[in-house]
């Protein structure tokens, strides 16, 4: 596993996260397996692309790199592909740290050749100190964590979960990259989906291609106070029904919703029912807890009809291609 060499990318946006930033590349460079190398890619923000530059100048192996493609996270890390020199590229978020083995595992998972992606298990860093009592596990997801459902230990999947993932860099070549016009644009409605529509494409494109998530890869993904709240719950769960009706649109229902009718009609109902029985003991947040799924669930719904709706008229519109080598000047130090 030592030969098996990792570009980790980190996407950022916003000076407000400087510390979460620092905090991020530091945990890369404390991998019991090595990093190639860490790209950071700062998504138009002149400000902190100068400010990044300068703090890591000099480091052989962190390069600061402006986002090459429109707003948005999916040409962020896009971006971060196209410049990775590793035979493996990891993806961390700007606000989470790794554990030690993180790469370790990832690079684990690639004994098989067919094996062209894996990811890991995020725990949520509640900012609190503690998860609110009515928010329900089966909804972590809502704060970019893994969720009760989930099957544990290494298993295979449809899709890894782009905060916390690895893809061979071969792959991209015969897959295209991430889509624009999915996921993450700054600070606009909390949109995402854009790992699940990329590994279904990923998987189409390569015969026999393997997906795995090894939930010994761990990650701890801060959650801000604002984001523990029911006002941010609701319009997460709405944004992920609009980001499943392009996820639809672009690679069939069958194979879009394919998780999510099992955790809809299997892990949902069983949160629910464990919810009231909580509730029935006198258990603090049992009623909370199941309420916010039955919300979750109708607020989703009412997005994806919206989403649906949007996509027939026309109304949306996103695209995915080959990654293409960096322009010149995009690199480090050629910053003008």
């Amino acid at each position: 596993m030592s030969d098996r060499r990792f570009s980790v990318v980190i996407c950022a946006y916003t000076e407000d996260r400087w510390d979460d930033i620092r905090a991020a590349v530091e945990s890369v460079r404390e991998q019991s397996l090595p990093a190639l190398e860490t790209l950071l890619v700062v998504d138009h923000n002149p400000v902190l692309l100068q400010r990044l530059t300068g703090e890591y100048r000099g480091e052989e192996k962190v390069r600061v790199l402006a986002n090459a493609g429109p707003r948005g996270l999916s040409a962020g890390r896009n971006t971060g592909i196209a410049a990775a020199r590793g035979e493996f590229v990891a993806f961390l978020d700007d606000d989470a740290v790794a554990d030690p083995e993180w790469l370790r595992w990832f690079a684990e998972g690639y004994d098989s050749t067919e094996v062209v992606a894996v990811g890991g298990r995020t725990l949520p860093a509640w900012e609190s100190g503690r998860r609110p009592a009515w928010f329900p596990e089966e909804f972590d997801w809502v704060v970019g964590a893994s969720y009760l459902g989930l099957a544990p230990g290494k298993v295979r999947v449809r899709n890894v979960l782009g905060g916390n993932a690895s893809f061979r860099r071969s792959a991209f070549d015969a897959s295209g990259g991430f889509a624009t016009g999915i996921g993450r644009d700054g600070d606009k409605r909390p949109l995402g989906c854009e790992e699940t529509e990329l590994c279904i494409r990923m998987a189409n494109a390569i015969p026999g291609a393997v997906l795995l998530v090894d939930d010994r890869a761990v990650i701890h993904h801060r959650v801000p106070a604002a984001r523990e709240r029911f006002a941010y719950f609701r319009t997460r769960t709405y944004a992920e029904g609009l980001s499943k009706a392009l996820v639809a649109k672009s690679v069939g229902a069958g194979k879009g919703l394919e998780s999510e009718r099992r955790y809809t009609t299997r892990v949902l109902p069983a949160g629910v029912v464990r919810g009231l029985r909580d509730a029935a003991r006198g258990r603090r947040g049992g009623a909370g807890r199941a309420g916010a799924i039955v919300a979750g669930v109708a607020t989703a719904a009412g997005g994806y009809l919206i989403g649906s709706a949007r996509a027939r008229r026309g109304g949306v519109t996103f695209s995915s291609g080959p990654i293409e080598p960096l322009p010149a000047g995009a690199l480090p130090g050629e910053q003008r």
